[in-house]
C-alpha cells in the first residue's frame, strides 16, 4: 500500500528516491550531543553519512566542537563553508594532496591523521604552505585491523617524529576500537600515553569512533572526544548493533514494485546502483517497512529482486514502498540530492555536496 506522502514523493520526484526525515534527523542530533554532553566527552561528527554543510552546521550549533572528514574533498567543502575545526581521519600521501592541505590549513584548524613515517615526512609541506603549524594525531589499531600502528612502542616513536618535524605539532591519539575492545583499547592507550610523557609530549586530543560504540561512550579513561558518524540517519546496521531503532532511522529510499512476475518474488526500481551491494553482513539489502517479512535477495544494477515467500502481505506493482538501507552512508554517496519531510509535507532538498569526494 503506498502511503499519501510515498505518493507525493513519486509524483514530484519520481523513484527511486531518497528522503530524510528532518523531524527524525534533529532528533538524532539531539540524542548523540546529549549522550556525549552526560559522558563529559565532546562530539566531533563523522560528516561522511551526510555529507552537507547545512547539517554539520546543525550538528556545530547544537554544541559538537567540531567534524571528522574522512577525505580532503570532503573537508574542502565543509571548510568552504565557513566550518572550522576538521579532523582528517585518514593518511594523506602525495604532492598534490600537501598542496591541498596546505591551502585548507591556511582557512581552517585542521588535524589529521597519520599512522606511518611516509606520512609524517609529507605534512610539513602543507604546514609550510598554509604558514601556521598543522595538528596531527596519531593512527592506533586496537582489534579492527584496519589502519593504525599496532603497538603502544610504534605510537611513541611516530609522535616523537611528528613533534620533531618543522611545522608540525603532536595532537593525540585516534582510535576506533571494537565494540568489545575497550578494555584492550584503554591499555594501548594508557601505554602509549605513559610513552609520550616520558619524552615531554602529552594528548590533548584522544578520539574514539563509531555509531555503534554508542555503548562504550566515555569508557576510555582519558578519551577527550567521539567521532559518530551514521547516528544524523541510522540504518539497518545500526538496529542491527543495538544504537538505533527503527524509529531513530531518518532516511528511507521510496522505490516503485514495477514487477510482479510470479506470486513469490517481484522487481524494485532501486538495485545496485542506489541500495549497493554492502550488505553489512546481514540477510538481504534492506528493510521494506510496509512488507518486513520480504527480503531484497539481490541485485542488477537497476532491479532489486524481492523474495516474498516469507511475507504474510506482499506489494501490488505501482506500489511504493520506503526502505531501510543496510548501511546508509555508501547509499548517500549515490545521490546527488536528498528530500526533506516534516510529517507528510515535502520541504525541500539538500544536495549531497560532498558526494564522490573520494580524494
Amino acid at each position: 500500500m503506498t502511503t499519501p506522502l510515498a505518493a507525493k514523493i513519486a509524483r514530484e520526484y519520481g523513484t527511486p528516491c531518497a528522503v530524510i526525515d528532518m523531524d527524525k534527523v534533529e532528533r538524532n542530533i539531539a540524542r548523540i550531543q546529549k549522550a556525549c554532553d552526560d559522558a563529559g566527552v565532546a562530539n566531533r561528527p563523522h560528516i561522511k553519512t551526510h555529507k552537507n554543510p547545512t547539517l554539520a552546521k546543525m550538528q556545530v550549533a547544537a554544541g559538537a566542537k567540531g567534524i571528522t572528514c574522512q577525505k580532503l574533498g570532503e573537508a574542502e567543502i565543509m571548510a568552504n563553508a565557513g566550518i572550522d575545526n576538521i579532523l582528517i581521519s585518514y593518511n594523506l600521501l602525495g604532492e598534490e594532496k600537501m598542496a591541498r592541505l596546505g591551502a585548507l590549513q591556511a582557512k581552517a584548524n585542521m588535524t589529521v591523521a597519520a599512522d606511518n613515517s611516509v606520512v609524517i615526512a609529507g605534512l610539513p609541506k602543507a604546514a609550510a604552505a598554509s604558514g601556521r603549524p598543522l595538528s596531527v594525531v596519531v593512527e592506533c589499531d586496537t582489534g579492527r585491523k584496519r589502519a593504525g600502528v599496532e603497538t603502544p612502542a610504534e605510537a611513541i616513536s611516530l609522535a616523537r617524529e611528528i613533534a620533531a618535524s618543522k611545522g608540525l605539532q603532536f595532537a593525540g591519539f585516534m582510535l576506533y576500537p571494537t565494540e568489545t575492545g575497550w578494555a584492550d583499547a584503554q591499555k594501548f592507550y594508557d601505554e602509549a600515553l605513559a610513552g609520550v610523557r616520558a619524552h615531554g609530549l602529552d594528548a590533548t586530543i584522544v578520539s574514539t569512533g563509531g555509531t555503534p560504540n554508542l555503548v562504550n561512550l566515555g569508557k576510555l579513561k582519558g578519551g577527550t572526544e567521539h567521532r559518530f558518524g551514521t547516528y544524523i540517519y541510522n540504518d539497518r546496521m545500526q538496529v542491527a548493533a543495538g544504537s538505533a531503532s527503527w524509529d531513530d532511522c531518518a532516511l528511507h529510499i521510496y522505490s516503485t514494485v514495477v514487477s510482479r512476475a510470479a506470486p513469490e518474488r517481484g522487481i524494485l526500481d532501486a538495485g545496485s546502483k542506489t541500495l549497493t551491494t554492502d550488505t553489512g553482513g546481514l540477510d538481504g539489502h534492506g528493510l521494506i517497512l510496509e512488507h518486513p517479512e520480504a527480503k531484497i535477495a539481490r541485485f542488477a544494477e537497476e532491479h532489486g529482486f524481492l523474495d516474498l515467500s516469507r511475507s504474510n502481505t506482499r506489494p501490488n506493482v505501482g506500489d511504493v514502498v520506503r526502505i531501510v538501507p543496510n548501511h546508509v552512508c555508501v547509499v548517500v554517496n549515490m545521490m546527488d540530492e536528498v528530500v526533506m519531510v516534516r510529517g507528510d509535507e515535502i520541504i525541500g532538498t539538500l544536495p549531497v555536496a560532498a558526494r564522490g569526494k573520494l580524494r
